[in-house]
């Protein structure tokens, strides 16, 4: 059973991420079926508490826990008292005080998740803490590959794009080299974290990058979280790091494209890529809905392991 809270993948073992994976198969078979219901979390309460913007993401969890028969409730920050200043640590107490079961939060501020899970006894799942982890993108970016490809170890991962500010990337790259992946990392200079390396992942040009890779991801451009003066211009960055046919050519035949979403299509990503016959962005976001019901399911107490995801 994994419990308590999923905070991030950097410390997460090789075998808890794989049992979600295992326990993401069948619950998307009940999001096919007629009913799309199963009463295994029935009486429990999630809160989605949301400091930012999100429709896949936030819509997906509130999908996958009534999927669980759980009872929702979603709290967007811009409609309650923390538009008028309460503090998350105070707003923290009052969601506690009314005996939630799991809270998911996504927060602008690194550290965010950690911080309200000390705070409450209910199980908090992080949905996006800062530049910091978004980690159930990365397991349903680890599901997809794994459904498409059979396997995670031995392949060549290329991560493209605005690596500094992104969550996604950072998830992604412990995930993947958990289970064994190369993870090649190619994006503009101003636009790379320092000490990177040290995470496991390969910095290098795009093109060796995505030479026979299995997997290509390209990023969103995380233009609220930049500083000026990061990159000339949305056209040049287009004009050299965006994904098109023939940069796609340089990877395997049968690599997989991938984006986290909301895409910019047309900078990282050209539409003709995007909607062609290598791309499994839609199915990333179906399959986002089964490792959602697979991870609240698992922290919620419906696993037979017991182990910490932090």
């Amino acid at each position: 059973m994994l419990s308590k809270d999923l905070l991030g993948l950097e410390h997460l073992s090789r075998a808890a991420i794989e049992e979600i994976l295992d326990t993401a198969g069948p619950m998307r078979e009940i999001m096919h079926r007629s009913i799309k219901k199963v009463p295994a979390l029935r009486g429990r309460t999630v809160v989605t508490l949301f400091y930012e913007a999100s429709t896949r993401t936030r819509v997906s969890f509130e999908l996958a826990a009534k999927y669980l028969s759980c009872d929702t409730i979603g709290v967007a920050a811009a409609s309650s008292s923390v538009s008028k200043g309460e503090s998350l640590k105070d707003t923290a107490r009052t969601l506690a005080a009314m005996q939630p079961d799991i809270i998911v939060l996504r927060h602008p501020r690194a550290g965010a998740a950690a911080l309200l899970a000390g705070e409450v006894p209910a199980h908090v799942v992080n949905a996006g803490d800062g530049a910091h982890e978004h980690p159930t993108q990365a397991l349903l970016d680890l599901f997809t590959v794994r459904e498409k490809k059979g396997r995670i170890e031995g392949l060549k991962v290329a991560i493209v794009g605005d690596i500094a500010h992104s969550r996604v990337a950072r998830s992604n790259i412990w995930g993947f080299g958990r289970l064994g992946a190369q993870v090649c990392l190619a994006g503009p200079a101003t636009l790379m974290p320092e000490a990177v390396q040290e995470m496991g992942a390969r910095v290098v040009s795009l093109e060796e990058a995505l030479t026979d890779a299995d997997v290509v991801m390209t990023l969103r451009l995380q233009m609220e979280r930049q500083k000026a003066g990061l990159l000339p211009s949305l056209g040049e960055y287009a004009a050299l790091f965006g994904l098109n046919r023939e940069r796609l050519a340089l990877a395997r035949p049968d690599a997989l494209v991938m984006h986290p979403g909301p895409m910019n299509r047309g900078i990282e990503i050209t539409p003709e890529v995007a909607d062609g016959p290598q791309s499994v962005i839609v199915q990333q976001v179906e399959n986002g809905v089964a490792v959602r019901m697979a991870v609240l399911y698992l922290i919620a107490g419906g696993g037979a392991k017991h182990e910490t995801i932090d």
